[in-house]
């Protein structure tokens, strides 16, 4: 009899065990990181042992429930702005035509620079619209997708074949350059905040806007008709009083195009000086941080780390130097750079001084063996605003003088020439500004090798008006480096036995009208840069450059 009342107690223990088992089995079935509710009675069968390396939003097999009842209207939500902006431009290179590269000269001892053609003279069109679509998965999951239409009218056409098939038929690229599409994807990013249940902590990964500051180093870049976003992860964590960022982008992939289906399987792609080697990329590492304890006052101390494994290669389009030790993102580098931005409002007044070092290796060919780093990094910036605002006239006036250094190089034009030319590469390095804001609407110049004291005045004579006058004094920090435009290619490449520095002097005028409360405006801007005696010496020209747009501009 023992016997038998011990088999039943084993008999009701497995059957509770086996419901048991069974149960947890069921609860298997709906995994716990799926990404949608499942309809009453549906379950997702053969699980893979391994999850995929994503949310289980969607299943392998086509007879799978129908997904997508967790989507809420409500939590849809989308942004978008449309611009069109004729611009002209004349003399564009003080009276020569300008090279393919964009600079008006080559290097030389002697005013080397294109002559005839055009002038320089040029009038066009450029549009853009954005679209943004965002979902909010929760007040702290967000989905963003931002597609930019980037146009300049009559761009996907040809001089041969104006009409049929050029332009008017044509609707994505261009016709004659290989790459030139006006359809892309600015930004794509998911951002988590509270991560980890940690308050104020966040993460964005995907591409997406880096700015900081007043956009000296880190900026859109919206008057571009397409503008900067970076591919990468940005964390951040904010309190009340002290923000802190760190962020992680990849500036260039050497051996894996877009749209490519998996790893890399191939060689590496154009610009790479070793084809066997796939670790040439470049990388950025940004470490901004925010204090506000002050009242009016802001203090932004960062870092920022630039790793370009690209290598120092002579041979043409390989590497990336083409204008020397100042070329922007310049081949084969490792680049540091410490410093601190300050702001201060109080009243009507304010102030800011931005201060940045730079320092590490760079590899440059002819001056350095193979891809050797054979050059120390010394380069540094300040910029520096002061201004007040008559807040109790009827014209809001404000009017502030501004004072901007980067370094340069006295050996850019020499360097490379013969090995051990050169140990040493001061060119400050400009990374990725809005430098249109900042040193003359004309754009020609950035912020690198450059000295410029500047007078700006503006004033609002109704709520829906504004007007700016703008003076600017171009000058050079080292006469015989480049000019480097705002788009940090070099303008004019300075002679090697140049030792004037005045540029010039800029003048802008620009006003603006706002309509439909805001939503829409209405800009115009004229500009001179009436040339100096660097002009004169270095081009051997004493011709004045002018320049105007118009821009209508709406968003909702």
């Amino acid at each position: 009899m023992k016997r038998i009342h011990g088999r039943m107690r084993w008999g009701r223990l497995a059957a509770i065990f086996g419901a048991a088992v069974v149960s947890a089995l069921q609860c298997l079935t709906v995994p716990a990181f799926a990404g949608f509710e499942l309809p009453p009675g549906e379950r997702i069968t053969n699980l893979p042992a391994i999850p995929r390396n994503m949310p289980q939003k969607e299943a392998y097999e086509i007879y799978d429930p129908v997904i997508g009842r967790n989507f809420d209207v409500k939590n849809l939500w989308m942004r978008a702005d449309l611009r069109v902006r004729p611009e002209m431009r004349n003399n564009g290179c003080f009276g020569m035509a300008m090279n393919a590269n964009g600079s008006c000269n080559t290097f030389g001892t002697r005013g080397n620079a294109a002559g005839g053609g055009n002038k320089g003279n040029d009038f066009f069109v450029q549009q853009w619209m954005r679209l943004g679509i965002g979902y909010d998965l929760s007040p702290d999951v967000n989905f963003y997708l931002e597609i930019i239409d980037s146009a300049t009218w009559g761009g996907n056409g040809t001089a041969t074949n104006a009409g049929n098939g050029g332009d008017p038929l044509n609707h994505n690229c261009s016709a004659t350059a290989t790459g030139s599409c006006r359809l892309g994807v600015r930004a794509a990013y998911m951002l988590v905040r509270n991560l980890a249940d940690i308050q104020g902590l966040s993460m964005k990964v995907g591409r997406q806007y880096v700015i900081f500051g007043n956009h000296s180093l880190f900026g859109h870049f919206d008057w571009a008709n397409t503008g900067y976003s970076h591919d990468g992860v940005m964390f951040a964590y904010q309190t009340k009083n002290w923000d802190s960022y760190f962020g992680w982008f990849r500036n260039s992939e050497s051996d894996l195009n877009q749209a490519a289906a998996v790893g890399s399987g191939s060689g590496n792609i154009a610009g790479n000086a070793s084809g066997s080697d796939a670790n040439r990329d470049a990388d950025m590492f940004i470490f901004y941080n925010q204090i506000k304890v002050v009242p009016g006052m802001i203090i932004e101390p960062f870092y920022v780390y630039y790793k370009n494994n690209y290598g120092s290669s002579a041979t043409a389009g390989v590497g990336n130097q083409a204008f020397g030790l100042g070329t922007a993102k310049h081949a084969n580098q490792t680049r540091h750079m410490i410093g601190n931005r300050i702001e201060i409002r109080k009243g009507g007044f304010d102030f800011s001084n931005e201060i940045a070092w730079q320092f590490g290796q760079m590899g440059q060919a002819g001056a350095c063996a193979g891809d050797q780093k054979c050059l120390h990094i010394n380069a540094w910036a300040t910029r520096n605003w002061i201004g007040y605002t008559f807040y109790d006239t009827a014209w809001k006036t404000r009017i502030a003088f501004n004072f901007d250094y980067a370094s340069g190089d006295g050996r850019n034009n020499t360097c490379g020439a013969t090995p051990g030319s050169c140990s040493t590469a001061n060119t400050f390095e400009n990374f990725f500004p809005t430098n249109h804001i900042h040193m003359g609407y004309m754009d020609v110049q950035a912020w690198k090798n450059m000295l410029s004291p500047s007078v700006n005045l503006q004033a609002r004579p109704t709520a829906r008006d504004h007007i700016e006058l703008w003076y600017t004094n171009l000058n050079l920090a080292s006469s015989k480096d480049c000019w480097y435009r705002g788009a940090q290619g070099c303008y004019v490449l300075s002679n090697a036995n140049n030792t004037k520095t005045h540029i010039g002097d800029e003048i802008d005028v620009a006003y603006t009208r706002m309509f439909a409360d805001g939503k829409v405006a209405l800009q115009a801007a004229y500009g001179t840069i009436f040339s100096g005696g660097y002009l004169t010496s270095t081009l051997n020209q004493q011709v004045n450059q002018h320049w105007a747009y118009m821009s209508l501009w709406m968003n909702f």
